[in-house]
């Protein structure tokens, strides 16, 4: 209906009601299983909260426009599911999990540095990476003003032509994961996100979607 602050500037302007009386106290509470909340006569509902998984393939962005017209991962969802919004990114040659949601609250706890919620990264890179370079990631990287650090680094498989690194990160700087890997000249082939808290990716196949449970709801807003 309106931002917080205009929904404020309603109630001073005494264009809302509950239950058929005028409120203009700011910070009134409501029961919104019992009372009616009305603006300028019109009953207003709650919106159903929507949460969902998607495995985002490459080669799409996670903008419900894109100037550019490349696909868009809302081409994905149901045309009545293209209010929510993309908790966080995938940069456009990225795939894996992403959720998208329209509760800001739960958007909020999944992104923002103070609760660290962790995700995991593998990443298939051009040629051998030493246990050395992993301990930098841990460590940390200065990077164009910005320290980068993985919380975790593991070395899955390595040959002269390619490596397979598995990354653990608390913050998501933009790129972070690219960056890491570009500071000591490496680059990245393929880099697939398989897991946000303790939520997988698990059997969910590229470009599908799915609702998240309650407890995984739950789960994801328990951890910090």
């Amino acid at each position: 209906m309106a931002s917080r602050r205009a929904g404020e500037q309603f109630i001073l302007d005494g264009r809302v009601s509950v239950n058929g009386n005028v409120v203009r106290l700011l910070g009134t509470k409501i029961n919104p299983l019992h009372d009616s909340v009305s603006v300028d006569g019109k009953i207003i509902r709650a919106k159903k909260k929507i949460y969902l998984a998607l495995n985002k393939p490459v080669r799409c962005v996670c903008s419900h426009k894109d100037e550019l017209n490349r696909p868009t991962i809302y081409e994905l969802l149901p045309k009545e599911w293209q209010m929510v919004s993309s908790v966080g990114r995938l940069d456009f040659n990225s795939e894996g999990l992403i959720f998208l949601t329209n509760d800001g609250q739960f958007a909020l706890h999944l992104t923002h540095p103070r609760y660290g919620v962790r995700k995991k990264y593998v990443a298939t890179v051009e040629g051998k990476v030493e246990p050395e370079m992993l301990a930098k990631f841990t460590h940390g990287i200065f990077d164009g003003g910005e320290k980068l650090r993985a919380e975790k680094a593991f070395l899955i498989s390595a040959s002269k032509s390619q490596s397979v690194v598995e990354l653990e990160l608390s913050e998501g700087k933009n790129r972070e994961v690219r960056r890491l890997f570009e500071s000591q000249n490496i680059t990245v082939k393929k880099l697939q996100r398989t897991q946000i808290g303790k939520i997988k990716l698990g059997e969910l196949k590229l470009g599908k979607w799915r609702t998240l449970t309650e407890t995984e709801i739950k789960t994801l807003l328990s951890e910090t």
